[in-house]
């Protein structure tokens, strides 16, 4: 996969970044090429190994078909499975982080409907944002627009559902 400055990307467990450009490092006497890539929003700059990039998850943001997928899935009916919280706290976290808009989708779907209830716990609570703005901030960078309008076009697919 090519990675050219200004591309945005997306690193599972960071969300939306942007391509600053390939440096060339020396670590351990052996000279290695890195892609750098910024995150704006918490101020942190990511050097991967080019030849390393495909398998730490660095990808190319999401195609239209593949976020026209994600925002059917927020359409669907909530899938709560009946287990302890924190397994399924576990595999909200490990769906956030593998970095699949439709993964991602599924959690903020599932989670949705106790956005905001009295009963919804905080780490509930803390699972679904981080999901929403993942899915927000690909969202808006595909379509050039802000994050705010983003979540608002996200909220209106899972009105639908």
């Amino acid at each position: 996969m090519e990675f050219k400055t200004g591309d945005h990307v997306v690193y599972p467990t960071h969300g939306v970044g942007t391509v600053q450009g390939i440096e060339t490092m020396s670590a351990a006497g052996h000279s290695l090429q890195v892609i750098v890539v910024t995150f704006d929003e918490n101020r942190m700059t990511l050097r991967v190994p080019v030849n390393k990039a495909a398998s730490s998850g660095l990808r190319k943001l999401a195609t239209d078909g593949a976020m026209t997928e994600a925002l059917d899935t927020l359409k669907g009916k909530a899938r709560i499975k009946r287990t302890m919280w924190s397994r399924r706290a576990q595999e909200y976290e490990a769906k956030i982080n593998s970095g699949d808009p439709v993964q991602i989708a599924e959690v903020v779907r599932d989670l949705h409907r106790n956005a905001g209830q009295p009963d919804q716990s905080f780490s509930e609570r803390q699972i679904y944002e981080q999901a929403m703005d993942r899915l927000a901030a690909e969202l808006a960078a595909i379509d050039r627009t802000d994050k705010a309008a983003a979540t608002e076009k996200l909220l209106q697919h899972l009105k639908q559902g």
